[in-house]
C-alpha cells in the first residue's frame, strides 16, 4: 500500500451535479434555477431571515429582558467536592491549581465555595468567594479560607 492506492470509503464521496454543460448532458439551458429573475443570477444570496417579503420572525417578536454587563460568573464548588478531593489526594490546601488538576474546574473560571455536603478535613481553602454558611464550615472543620 502507498499514497497512489487510497482511497475515501465507498459511498463517503459523492460527485457534484455538473450544472450548464450543454443540451447533451439534461442539464444545460437554464441550469435548474428555472427562468429570469434574482434566484437564477451569478452572485445571488438571501437575507438571513428572508421570508418572502413577509415581516421576518426576529422582526415580529418583542425585544425583552436586558444582560447586565457587570455580571460576574462563578464556578459553584461545594463542600463534598472539597471533602472528596482532600480524602483522595491527601491535600491540607486546596487551591485553585489542586481543582484544575482534579478537573473540577478550568484555569480560566471564578470559583465561588458553596456548602452543600459535609467536611470533616481540615483543609486551608483558597477561591475567589466563599458563602456564608461554607466560610463557617471550614473554620467549624479547623480549616482556614482565604480570598483571592
Amino acid at each position: 500500500m502507498d499514497l497512489s492506492n487510497i482511497t475515501p470509503a465507498a459511498g463517503s464521496v459523492k460527485t457534484s451535479k455538473r450544472l450548464g454543460r450543454g443540451p447533451g448532458s439534461g442539464k444545460g439551458g437554464t441550469s435548474t434555477r428555472g427562468h429570469k429573475g434574482a434566484k437564477s443570477r451569478s452572485g445571488y444570496s438571501r437575507k438571513i431571515g428572508f421570508e418572502g417579503g413577509q415581516m421576518p420572525l426576529q422582526r415580529r417578536l418583542p425585544k425583552f429582558g436586558f444582560t447586565n454587563i457587570n455580571r460576574v460568573e462563578f464556578k459553584a464548588v461545594n463542600l463534598d467536592t472539597l471533602q472528596a478531593l482532600a480524602e483522595a489526594n491527601n491535600l491540607t490546601k486546596i487551591d485553585k491549581a489542586a481543582m484544575v488538576q482534579a478537573g473540577i474546574i478550568k484555569a480560566k473560571h471564578l470559583v465561588k465555595i458553596l456548602a452543600k455536603g459535609t467536611l470533616t478535613a481540615k483543609i486551608e481553602v483558597e477561591a475567589d468567594a466563599f458563602s456564608k454558611a461554607a466560610e463557617d464550615a471550614i473554620v467549624a472543620a479547623g480549616g482556614s479560607i482565604v480570598k483571592l
